[in-house]
C-alpha cells in the first residue's frame, strides 16, 4: 500500500530541519519554503536530500511545486508511487 501525503509530513519536516539546519518548531507545514530561507538553489538541494533519503529520482522541474512541507510531502509521495509501478 502507498502511503498518503500526510503521512510523509513529519518526515519532510525533519529532513528540512536537518538539511537547512532549522529550528524543527519553526518548520511549519504551511509555511512557505522561502520564509524559511529556502530560495530556488535550496529546493534543489532539499530534492536531493529526499532523493538519498528515501532512494527515489525527481526531475527538477518538480522544483518550482515545491512550495511548502505539505507541496513537498505531495511530490514525495508521487515520486513513490510512481516508483512502486515502475518496479
Amino acid at each position: 500500500m502507498v502511503a498518503a501525503v500526510g503521512d510523509h509530513i513529519a518526515e519532510v519536516r525533519k529532513i528540512v530541519s536537518d538539511t537547512f539546519r532549522l529550528d524543527p518548531a519553526l518548520v511549519e507545514t504551511t509555511a512557505p519554503l522561502e520564509e524559511l530561507g529556502i530560495d530556488s538553489k535550496g529546493r534543489i538541494r532539499l530534492l536531493a536530500a529526499l532523493e538519498v533519503h528515501y532512494g527515489v529520482t525527481f526531475d527538477l522541474d518538480k522544483r518550482d511545486r515545491l512550495t511548502d512541507i505539505g507541496a513537498v510531502a505531495g511530490v514525495l509521495a508521487e515520486a513513490l508511487r510512481d516508483q512502486r509501478a515502475d518496479e
